[in-house]
């Protein structure tokens, strides 16, 4: 006998089936999705998930709500120089993973700590979303384990070999006296205004 799933696993479930479909799974596909034997199993969950706000039912067809889906409302865009008129519109929805994420599985996030790149926008307390199996270029923003230390700077190449950088004026190139590995490239940084 299966295990009973938890409310939490089954909208995770359901939600990776989402994303990566890009569309709600069919009564079968939730069956075999959240081990039931019968439709009537599935039509008690999707009215669990609809009373929590994870979908919407219409005329039979399910429609994920951005609770489920992690979707934000697009309203237009704004002027960061002199003030000008701003219409709210909606123009669209973003989900913030797919607009961040290139390779779920091969992604993760670190909170950073420190102050070796602030001059790069990069604070303490702020989360760096990093994708690992890619080589770095140039000036990529990078994870690294120097010499058994991990850190957090500018990847450069040259003459002498790999040097990270950091943007802090404070603080000194470091040169891989034993070991390097690349953790992974820097691709966006989260910051929480609180």
């Amino acid at each position: 006998m299966p295990r009973k799933l938890e409310l939490q696993e089954k909208v995770g479930r359901m939600r990776r089936f989402f994303l990566e479909e890009n569309r709600a799974p069919g009564y079968r596909e939730m069956m075999a999705l959240f081990g039931y034997r019968s439709k009537n199993a599935v039509h008690n969950l999707l009215r669990k998930m609809e009373q929590c706000g994870y979908i919407s039912k219409k005329r039979g067809k399910i429609a994920p709500r951005t609770r489920l889906t992690g979707c934000i409302r697009m309203l237009g865009s704004v002027q960061a120089g002199f003030p000008s008129p701003a219409e709210e519109e909606l123009r669209d929805h973003i989900n913030l993973d797919k607009f961040l994420v290139r390779n779920p599985e091969a992604t993760y996030l670190l909170t950073v700590s420190g102050d070796s790149m602030i001059e790069a926008g990069i604070n303490p307390g702020d989360i760096v979303l990093v994708e690992k199996g890619i080589a770095p270029k140039n000036n990529d923003i990078v994870v690294a384990q120097v010499d058994d230390e991990w850190t957090l700077k500018y990847y450069t190449r040259d003459r002498q070999g790999v040097c990270l950088v950091p943007a802090n004026k404070k603080y000194r190139e470091i040169r891989p006296c034993r070991s390097m590995l690349i953790g992974g490239v820097v691709r966006a940084v989260i910051r929480k205004y609180v």
